[in-house]
């Protein structure tokens, strides 16, 4: 596990969050090269108009990624014209609309909004129910309230990522029902010892989530094998776990190629062929993507933004090739509520440092996705001396707080609809190094055997 080198955001990011309306408009959510002119023209309109409908825009020369517009409808739309086969009709009453963003399916959609591919492509004169196109209207029958339900499964999971099975008992208080374990390939455990280790969990009634990552720190120009990758991944899901992770923070030279860092080549090379794999070989076993070292740094060479990486990733099509996506959030030094006051954060707010615009984030560039949260965590160095140079921003949170924090993220997240699992890092790792990596500072299980974060943890899932 790496800390310290990419934590640190160096960009300042413009992060606002909007509110999807719908009125008596359709809904655009911008994505990358969108320009007003462009909308206007591809809905039949004009830059003022859309202006005059979304009075927030103060500078029509300044829209972002994942905002939402409001397109106004007395002009009709015109979006690109649609394929062979595909007649859009008007949306009758009781219904509401919707505007394919890039990687919906058309399964995604209808589970989305608690209804059928067959109604959606009924009441949308869909000929072919697998081709959709960005930015084409659907029509989703039954609704008309504007809010759909949350994608994926309702429920909400807790689980921790751990070194063996030793403490069960703490597990149970903390209302835990999944594990995690991280298995560095190529040169990881056998597979028989990873076969044990899933059959255990199996046998104690948890579930496992197995992260495969490359096993090399700042790997090669073009070190992996991708083929091979596949293959082992095509074993592991032989195996029976529940979960598979997708690699590692793929957006930074620790774990991937530098120069060679790229959301393209991740979903064509790795996720997509990884995810046909684990599904033809158990399509009960829920895909996650490798989560995104969270960071504002990018130079394209050694590291991206999560924030940029992750939108690679959705116009690349990854949401065709996953279950839910993966987040990783570490570096947090506040309470989950707040969105500033973080010791290391230079008055940008940058959003990796908190926990809801994090969530955010995510969200917005996924919509028809669940989060895997599959690690995240608050470091305390209490019962320590003192903390690693590049972990000072943790320097003054108390066990206390470590504490009230996660139990504080354990509610959000489940109360959002749309978190589907949340692995806290960790559960009792015991390194500590004040010249590397802290890991036992995140532990929950301290070095006394105590854990004063199980207890209000467990009161959120009970």
């Amino acid at each position: 596990m790496k800390r310290s080198r990419w934590l640190a955001p160096t960009l300042a990011l413009l992060l606002l969050f909007g509110v999807v309306t719908a009125v008596s408009a359709l809904t655009y959510r911008v994505t990358w090269g969108d320009t007003l002119s462009g909308i206007a023209s591809r809905f039949g309109t004009s830059i003022s108009t859309i202006l005059q409908a979304n009075p927030q825009i103060t500078n029509p020369n300044l829209i972002y990624v994942g905002q939402d517009l409001e397109i106004p409808v007395d002009g009709a739309p015109n979006p690109t014209p649609p394929p062979p086969g595909t007649t859009p009709t008007p949306p009758p009453t009781g219904t509401q609309t919707y505007i394919v963003q890039s990687g919906d399916t058309l399964s995604a959609i209808a589970r989305r909004f608690n209804t059928t591919i067959a109604a959606i492509a009924q009441a949308s004169g869909i000929a072919n129910i697998n081709l959709i196109y960005v930015g084409q209207v659907l029509t989703i029958p039954g609704g008309g309230s504007g809010t759909p339900a949350p994608p994926g499964n309702a429920s909400f999971a807790l689980g921790a990522q751990t070194l063996n099975l030793n403490n069960q008992a703490r597990l149970e208080e903390a209302g835990m029902t999944w594990i995690k374990y991280q298995y560095k390939w190529p040169s990881g455990d056998s597979l028989a010892n990873l076969e044990s280790l899933i059959n255990a969990a199996h046998g104690k009634g948890l579930k496992i989530l197995v992260t495969v990552t490359g096993d090399s720190a700042y790997p090669a120009t073009n070190s992996i094998n991708f083929l091979a990758y596949i293959d082992f991944i095509k074993q592991v899901a032989a195996l029976g776990p529940d979960a598979i992770e997708v690699w590692n923070e793929m957006n930074i030279d620790f774990e991937w190629p530098a120069g060679q860092i790229s959301p393209t080549s991740y979903v064509n090379n790795m996720l997509a062929p990884a995810y046909t794999a684990v599904k033809a070989t158990n399509s009960n076993i829920m895909v996650i993507s490798g989560a995104l070292a969270p960071t504002g740094f990018d130079n394209t060479t050694n590291a991206w933004s999560d924030s940029r990486y992750l939108a690679g990733m959705r116009n690349a099509g990854a949401a065709n090739y996953m279950d839910c996506v993966g987040v990783h959030y570490n570096a947090g030094a506040t309470a989950p509520s707040a969105t500033s006051g973080h010791p290391a954060d230079p008055g940008d707010r940058h959003y990796s440092w908190y926990f809801g615009p994090t969530l955010s984030l995510y969200r917005n560039t996924f919509t028809t996705r669940s989060l895997c949260l599959t690690e995240f965590g608050y470091m305390s160095p209490e019962g320590f001396g003192g903390v690693p140079p590049g972990f000072s921003w943790a320097a003054n949170t108390t066990l206390n707080q470590q504490a009230a924090w996660l139990a504080e993220a354990a509610q959000i997240a489940k109360n959002s609809g749309y978190v589907r699992l949340a692995i806290v890092f960790n559960l009792d790792f015991t390194k500590y190094e004040l010249d590397g990596d802290p890991q036992a500072g995140y532990a929950i299980v301290r070095q006394n055997g105590s854990c004063p974060a199980c207890a209000p943890l467990g009161n959120v899932m009970n």
